[in-house]
This record gives C-alpha cells, structure tokens and sequence, in this order.
C-alpha cells in the first residue's frame, strides 16, 4: 500500500490550491482525480473574478495561492467591474482561454515537488483510530494518509438534467462519483443535494454580431496576481445583447417542460444565479434581461451565453436562442442543461475547515454548499493549510471575518449553513472597504508567510511595495503655492480654489480630483506604479472611513478573543435558553464573536454565555 502524508480527493480549483498547499509546505502529496482532462476545468462560465469574486482570487494569491497567477497567464480578456462606483465594490472579471487555463495549471501541478497527481476513483473511506486514514479506489488501489482534503465539486451522485432527460454524469459529460456518498454518510456527515446549472454553446461564425454591443477589455489597470509584472493584454471582445417579450412568451408558453418548476429536479438551486425561465417567471415585470455572449477560447468557435442558464428540452432551447437578437441563426454546439449533485452541511466543519468529529478530514469547495470557482479556490487553499499544519501538530489558521473575503465565507457556512448553493457577494462583507482587491496582499502575505507559502520571491514584492507606499506618502507632503497653474487646475475639476497653499495630500481630498489627474499635471507620481498610485489613491480618499472601519474591526476583535473551551457544556448552566444551547452545542463556536452570529442565538444569550465562559474559566 502506497502512502503519503496526505491525499486530496478531486483536482477542482479547491482541489488543485489544496494540494499546490500541502505540497509546497513540504509534504507528501496525492492528488486524486477521477479525469486528468478535468483538473482545474472551467465546466461553466469562461472566467475568473466578478463582483466580490475578484477580491477572492487577490486573497488567494496574497496567500500564495495559485489561481491569480493562472489566469493572469491565460486571460483572453481583463475588465474592472463597478469601476464607476467606488473601491469597496469594484473587482476585476477575466475571461479565460478555458483549455489554457486546464493546461497551465495541470502543468504547474505535474511540475511541482512532492506532489504526485493520478487518475482514479475515490470510493470509500477508512479512519483508523492510529489516525491513518486509507483512501480506497475504484480499481482495488488503496492509499493510507494521515490527513484527506474532500474537494469532489459537483461529481458525488451528479446527473445532468435537460427536459425530461437525465444521465448520471458530472459537468461537461465527465464521469462521476457514484460511491463516495455512502462512505460520507458511514463517516457520520449529512449530506444535502443542491442544483446548478449552465448555458448552451453556439458556434462564433453563427452569430450577427453587427446587431450586438461590443465590451472591451481594459489595459491600464492592476492584475490577479501581485506578482504579475506589466500591463494584461486583451485579445478578445465579449457582446451585450437581451432577451425581449418573445423570449419570454416561449419560455412561459413551454414552463410545464422546465425540470425545475415540473418537480424532476429535487436539488435546491442558487438563488443568486437562477435559470433564465426562472427569471422570467420571478421578475414577471422585466421586459428584457441582459446576455453576455464570451469567447470559450481562442482555439475554439464556442462561445458561452452568459444570463442564459436553463434545463429546458432541446427544442425549446433551440427556439428560446434564436428569438435573440443577433442569434436567430445562432448553431448549438453544446446543449444547455442542469446538475444535481451531494454535498454536505458545512456547520459539520469547524472555521478551519476540518471535520468535527474526526481529524484529519478536511472540506473545500462546492462539497460544502458553495457556488464558485472562486469561493473553492479560496476553500480550498485553506483546507490545505490546515491539513498541513495538522499534519505538523502546529496551531490551524483560522482567518476571520476582518481578515478577508475568504474568511468572511468560511465563517458564513460553518456559523449559520446554507440552504442553497453560496455565493459570495461585496454585501456579505461588513468590512468590505477595508477587505478591497488592490490590499489583499498587505492584508495577507504575512499570513500566507507564517504558514510557509509565501516564498522569498514573493515577500521581496511585498516588502518592496510596503517600501514605494512609504516613499509615495513622504511625496504628498510636498506643498505648493496657488498659482495661476494651481488655479486653472482647480477651477477645470469644479472645485473651488484654496485661499492658501496646499499639499499634494490637500488635493487629493478633494472630491473631483485624483492622483491620476494631480499627476498629469504635475508629474510627482511618475516613477510609481499604477498599482502604488492607485492604492494610495484610495487609502487617501477614504481615509476618514478607513479609519471608522478600523474601530469597528478593533470592537469585532474584542468578542473574537474570548475563546469557547471545547468542553464547555452548554446545557449545564442555568441562564441560557433551550434553543440556543441546542444551537451553541451543535455548531461548537470556538469563540464569543462566533457564538453571535449563530442564528437563534440572541444578543442576551450571548451576554449569558459570556458570563458562563468567564465563571468557567475562573473555576477551572
């Protein structure tokens, strides 16, 4: 019997950041996949980021993960969403050459030392009480760890839904896991069934673009990746285009052929990414919703209709897609369809990800009720870390809410659970100023370094931007006299003209005018970088509210440090209600600040239990 130190079931984006982890923190490694022309497949939409998904993937890379640097590699298009509000919402969208970005992350995993990637079926589990865990196959091969990272996405028990047709099969026709389930359930975990879906493909050569509105990419704007160096490169356009009043009519006309109103789909679709016949009949008033047509890759003619998700038979399908404007000859090459799939209730798992009732078990991804190449990568980075600093006997990461996206996504499903696919959005983030995309990395790289995944490489670009930041602040201090030049400055932004001289600082904290503009006149910033310039640029304008935020944060902390006694009993002490004793004592919180957001636990409950734990603690 093969062993290693751990093994990571499925080669996701939980899957492959869950083993590049374990792996570059020195242990021996097998990643298991039930396809190798899966790893890191972009089964859905062609993309990386998105609103609040953005700040995940720069998390992902503060830490030393290594989606940032993927797609960066092979992004066909770059654009910054919501640039036109302000910095707390904006995050970077890249369309990806969907082939590339399997190829180059394979490439990266097969290159990197310590770890081992085969191709096989995980089909059930056996924990030993020495703490040896065995991962046996399909094929009758078993392989003995001491830890397991479970990052099967949307394969467990999965079948594919169009119409009245089904076939038990994962994402794009790849095959799935019929047994795990079972082995899951025998461990003790619940498990829930969930839905998603996604778009037919069309042939590019099919489509009228001159009908359509064209999106372009953007040039002068920061990457994924802080260690990406030099401006992205944009090779590809994406088009607008809407459904109208006919799309609608056929859609309601053919609704008692929807698997999702007809009752064959049991599993409980994302409410946040719903199917178009879904919209239609929830947002009845809406003449028109938009669709994004996106280049697959730059190989290929398919192209994906982003907004266009749906299950419904192939001829309904066939006749909803040409009632589009620009598509009404468009050719299919890809059918449309939805996926059941099992996945677990993720309050089962501790913050750090980690199964309660055994250790060494590990979750990330989809498994656990997410939605989201992003919100797994971001999952699954950190079971990584965890089961690599479990298997060093060394303290788990736990990253908390005024930490970063990620942890803000972690605490929202082993706190409150899901009862739907999560997605994580910039209005779940109550420190979202703060946790922006631009400061992921002052917010994170040191962490990533303690756990011993940022390189030297890596923490010298760090240690060098913390250095220009430096240098950038002594430049606002520079003062200036109000001279004609200064004047007409002024007066061409709308703002009104100081009556005495100014800093650089001064005006920049006026609303019209940025560090772009002050430099264009007076070049200051010109040996900086644009992402130097941009994140002070930011640090200056909302300095009064960044300020704000941090009080907030320090009072969040407070709460976050009294930490729980794992053996404290709930339902020993007089004083706390029946139902949130059940609800403390089933999610376990490791600490107060936890505690409070469990739902059903009230603000006196938890004004009780911080008198109990303090009385606790003092007797023992």
């Amino acid at each position: 019997m093969e062993k290693f130190d751990a093994i990571v079931i499925g080669a996701g984006h939980a899957g492959c950041e869950a083993a590049l982890a374990l792996a570059r923190m020195g242990n021996k490694t097998l990643l298991l996949t039930l396809s190798l022309d899966a790893v890191a497949f972009l089964a859905c939409n062609p993309s990386i980021g998105g609103t609040a998904k953005g700040q995940l993937v720069a998390e992902v890379d503060a830490l030393g993960g290594e989606m940032g640097i993927n797609i960066d590699k092979t992004l066909i298009q770059l654009r910054m969403l919501n640039s036109g509000k302000g910095p707390a919402v904006q995050s970077l969208r890249a369309q990806a050459d969907k082939h590339k970005y399997h190829s180059e992350m394979k490439n990266t995993i097969e290159n990197t030392p310590n770890l081992f990637l085969r191709q096989g079926e995980a089909v059930d589990i056996v924990c030993n009480e020495d703490g040896n865990k065995i991962v046996k196959t399909a094929v009758g091969m078993d392989y003995q760890c001491k830890a397991i990272v479970f990052a099967t996405g949307v394969y467990l028990k999965s079948r594919i839904i169009i119409g009245d047709y089904t076939k038990d099969v994962g994402p794009n026709g790849f095959m799935n896991a019929q047994k795990l389930s079972a082995s899951l359930e025998k461990l003790g975990l619940k498990l829930l069934r969930f839905k998603t879906g996604t778009p037919a493909r069309i042939n590019s050569r099919s489509i009228d673009y001159s009908k359509l509105e064209i999106q372009y990419g953007e040039s002068d704007i920061q990457n994924f990746s802080f260690m990406t160096k030099g401006k992205p490169k944009n090779k590809a356009v994406c088009y607008l285009t809407y459904t109208n009043e006919g799309t609608h009519d056929i859609i309601r006309n053919n609704i008692d052929k929807a698997p999702v109103f007809s009752g064959m789909i049991k599993g409980i679709g994302p409410r946040y990414c719903p199917s178009i016949e879904t919209k239609i009949i929830r947002f009845a008033d809406k003449e028109r919703h938009q669709l994004f047509l996106e280049p697959e890759a730059l190989g290929t003619n398919e192209v994906y209709i982003q907004g266009f998700s749906t299950s419904m038979p192939v001829e309904v399908q066939q006749d909803m897609i040409h009632s589009v404007c620009g598509l009404e000859n468009a050719e299919i090459m890809r059918d449309s369809y939805a996926i059941e799939y099992d996945c677990i209730e993720p309050t089962q798992l501790l913050p750090t990800l980690e199964y309660k009732k055994i250790k060494g078990l590990f979750f990330a991804g989809q498994i656990n009720g997410t939605s989201g190449y992003e919100e797994a990568a971001g999952q699954g980075l950190i079971a990584g870390i965890n089961a690599g600093l479990y298997l060093q006997n060394k303290e788990q990461l736990v990253l908390k809410r005024s930490d970063g996206y990620i942890g803000v996504l972690i605490d929202d499903i082993v706190t409150k659970g899901t009862n739907e696919p999560y997605r994580m959005m910039t209005s779940r983030a109550e420190y979202r100023l703060y946790l922006r995309q631009d400061n992921a990395d002052l917010r994170l790289t040191e962490i990533g370094r303690k756990v011993g995944l940022v390189d030297d490489k890596r923490y010298r670009v760090f240690k060098n931007k913390n250095k220009k930041l430096a240098e950038i602040f002594e430049v606002l201090k520079t003062r200036y006299k109000i001279d004609e030049t200064i004047k007409n400055f002024y007066i061409e932004n709308g703002e009104s003209i100081p009556k005495e001289s100014v800093t650089i600082k001064d005006m920049l904290k006026r609303s019209n005018i940025n560090a772009f503009k002050v430099n264009e006149l007076l070049h200051v910033f010109d040996k900086f970088s644009y992402e130097i310039i941009n994140e002070m640029n930011i640090m200056v304008k909302y300095e009064g509210y960044l300020k704000q935020q941090q009080e907030e944060i320090d009072k969040f902390y407070r709460n976050e440090k009294i930490n729980i006694p794992d053996d404290f009993d709930y339902f020993k002490y007089h004083g706390l209600r029946l139902e949130a004793a059940e609800k403390l004592a089933e999610i376990k919180p490791l600490n107060i600040g936890q505690a409070s957001r469990i739902s059903g636990v009230s603000p006196a409950d938890i004004a009780v239990l911080t008198v109990l734990v303090k009385k606790y603690k003092e007797e023992r």
